[in-house]
């Protein structure tokens, strides 16, 4: 028997299905959110295990509690900005963020594989430069088919790079460098045409370079790789014999240590019964003849190299002037030989370099041959750029006021040195130790430092140093100098000489501390009078390096880059002598003086009043950097808490709608986005 509902019951169950309808459409569309805070409380209970996300990531909703480094659109995470906060721990729990356009986790500590970001589809900037990150470069990368920017450097990365990176064809940057990757280099310039930076050097990458790659990126793009071959000036490619179908050929670096030894002449035969030919007896015959000479040749010219080395970098005045332009004169010895060092170390023990990395690009043969110029003079001693023969150009300090020290002692300390890694901290290579000589192998940075930036050509026809390349020079520093402190927060291991004329910039514009450590070299009350304007009040009783007193300096730089004035600057270069040394001006107290008078005005440089829409900016910055020149050591904030103030300047007025790249930045204004922006 059919029964026929009743109408009150039918609209009863039609409201009820339409609130349930309703209320699972609502859950539906705030889900997502509430997916991503707990993907990303996840992240934070697996990697913080410092506590720097504690305080701060709280709350239901990582979009509505304005939670740190994170930014959200609709609802939704779409960048994490968390550089330089020793997370250590997987990547895993970031795979849920499919929205994510930004990345940015470098100088941590994090582990695992790449691979649980590939379903980050959406990602454009992803760095994760300076981890822990380890197994092979995923071959499914093409999925992040959006990516610009790609930086994995400094990291453990191994295996091939894959193929499927020739998708991503709207990729700008590859940083690849200083990881264990192997194998052939695929040819990617017909396919990454908007490939703007490559840089593959410090691997394991062996075989033929494909000439486009070697044409548009340089060499430069690719040392540290020692079994490459391809156009000068790499070695020329050779093949072996014949080969088999199960014995393909490959190609080699031609140079005498490949030359075929006699039995692959006659390797195709190996199997027969029957004897050689006379042929392969002439040809065995001649190769051995061959191979003898090339040795003999080699040992001739090995030795002759040795006669030649200590006068390899000698000149005259006129010649050395002709070639680099430095005012500098006399001094072009830069390595010295002779007798045994003090501790009995022989001559032949001690002409080594002494590389950090796990290959030698270059022996000290090489850099005795190599052209020399002087780059200046400091309290240490000379700076020079040389350029091997392979083209290639690092910077060598040759250490003159260091206090004695035995070997050991040296070599220990330049572990401490040689260890450290990070984009924003010049790299010490290698160095060498003699009794009359000790000399450091750094990282040649071409763009000059931030001292000549701001000071140099000033007046008529100088081109001004903008605020964006100066906060963005400020932010690449303190990250520096935070990782120092963090690295050897233990042992209390200051930089020791914090200044702007140590802040170098390498070819993309990045900022990069220099002479680290150096100063623990010399006799402390040397060491604290070189600081000058940047010396921190404390040091003038106790003659002492410090990490507070490292803040302090930093604060001085940070008012040196808002006021335009150099520390200790004399107000006219025309006075006489004394009185300008009478008039010094002590750069924090100035600053303080006219912030009390409410002139706050006064104090910025007048190249940066040009610019409009910063004075925020610039008052914040300035908030920093007196914070940091507080007299009292304790109440100086740490290096990561002045990061971390930076930070919040900068992303607060960095919009996602722009390429962004910070610290990254070059000195020309950085690439615009060729997709519909951020999000």
């Amino acid at each position: 028997m059919n029964t026929k509902a009743h109408p009150l019951l039918s609209s009863l169950a039609s409201l009820v299905f339409s609130v349930f309808f309703l209320s699972h459409v609502a859950l539906s569309s705030s889900s997502p959110s509430l997916n991503d805070t707990q993907s990303l409380t996840h992240f934070r209970l697996q990697t913080d295990s410092h506590g720097n996300l504690l305080t701060n990531w709280s709350g239901s909703d990582a979009c509505a509690a304005s939670w740190r480094g994170v930014r959200c659109f609709s609802g939704r995470v779409i960048a994490l900005f968390l550089p330089s906060l020793n997370l250590r721990g997987p990547l895993d729990s970031l795979a849920p963020l499919d929205q994510l356009r930004v990345l940015d986790l470098h100088d941590n500590r994090l582990n695992g594989t790449v691979s649980p970001l590939l379903n980050c589809t959406n990602l454009k900037l992803l760095y994760l430069a300076g981890n822990d990150l380890s197994g092979d470069m995923p071959s499914d990368i093409s999925s992040l088919r959006r990516l610009l920017r790609l930086d994995l450097s400094d990291n453990n990365i191994r295996g091939e790079i894959p193929k499927g990176l020739s998708n991503l064809t709207r990729l700008l940057t590859l940083r690849l460098q200083n990881n264990l990757l192997s194998g052939k280099i695929p040819d990617l310039s017909s396919s990454l045409v908007n490939l703007k930076e490559l840089n593959l050097t410090n691997n394991e990458l062996y075989g033929s370079l494909p000439d486009n790659l070697l044409k548009k990126y340089g060499e430069g793009s690719f040392y540290g790789n020692e079994g490459l071959c391809g156009s000068n000036p790499l070695p020329t490619c050779s093949f072996t014999a014949t080969p088999s179908s199960e014995d393909p050929a490959q190609t080699v670096p031609s140079n005498p240590s490949s030359l075929p030894q006699a039995p692959i002449i006659g390797e195709t035969k190996k199997h027969s019964r029957k004897g050689l030919s006379p042929g392969a007896i002439v040809a065995i015959v001649i190769a051995n003849c061959v191979a003898l000479l090339v040795i003999i040749s080699f040992v001739v010219a090995h030795f002759c190299a040795r006669d030649r080395s200590s006068n390899s970098m000698v000149g005259s005045e006129n010649g050395k002037r002709r070639r680099s332009g430095s005012s500098y004169g006399s001094e072009k010895r830069v390595y010295a030989n002779g007798g045994a060092d003090s501790d009995g170390t022989n001559a032949t023990d001690r002409s080594k370099l002494v590389f950090f990395d796990r290959r030698k690009p270059f022996e000290l043969e090489d850099l005795l041959r190599a052209s020399a110029e002087m780059l200046g003079k400091g309290s240490l001693g000379t700076v020079y750029k040389a350029v091997l023969d392979d083209g290639s150009t690092v910077a060598v300090k040759r250490l003159k006021d260091a206090n004695p020290c035995a070997r050991k002692d040296f070599e220990q300390y330049m572990d401490v040195i040689g260890k450290l890694k990070h984009p924003n901290i010049v790299r010490l290579r290698a160095y060498y130790y003699a009794k009359e000589e000790k000399l450091l192998v750094y990282d040649y940075l071409p763009n000059g430092s931030l001292h000549s930036l701001l000071h140099g050509n000033r007046g008529p026809g100088r081109i001004p140093l903008d605020w964006t390349t100066r906060i963005s020079l400020v932010l690449g520093a303190a990250r520096g100098l935070a990782k120092i402190h963090e690295e050897y927060s233990d042992s209390k291991i200051p930089h020791g000489n914090v200044k702007s004329s140590n802040v170098l910039l390498d070819k993309n514009g990045v900022a990069c501390f220099s002479d680290f450590g150096l100063s623990l070299l010399l006799n402390p009350v040397h060491a604290i009078a070189r600081l000058g304007g940047y010396r921190a009040p404390e040091q003038a009783e106790v003659k002492r390096l410090s990490q507070k007193a490292d803040v302090y300096s930093f604060g001085v730089l940070l008012l040196e880059v808002l006021t335009g004035r150099a520390p200790s600057q004399y107000p006219s270069p025309t006075r006489p002598r004394v009185e300008e040394e009478e008039q010094a001006v002590d750069l924090p107290k100035w600053v303080r003086s006219v912030v009390k008078e409410e002139w706050t005005g006064e104090v910025f440089d007048q190249e940066l009043l040009r610019y409009k829409n910063i004075e925020e900016e610039l008052v914040s910055m300035l908030h920093v950097g007196l914070a940091c020149v507080v007299p009292q050591p304790e109440k100086r904030p740490s290096m990561a808490e002045v990061t971390k103030m930076i930070e919040d300047i900068r992303v607060e007025q960095s919009p996602l709608g722009e390429d962004y790249d910070e610290s990254r930045n070059s000195l020309s204004p950085s690439l615009a986005t060729t997709e519909d922006g951020l999000p």
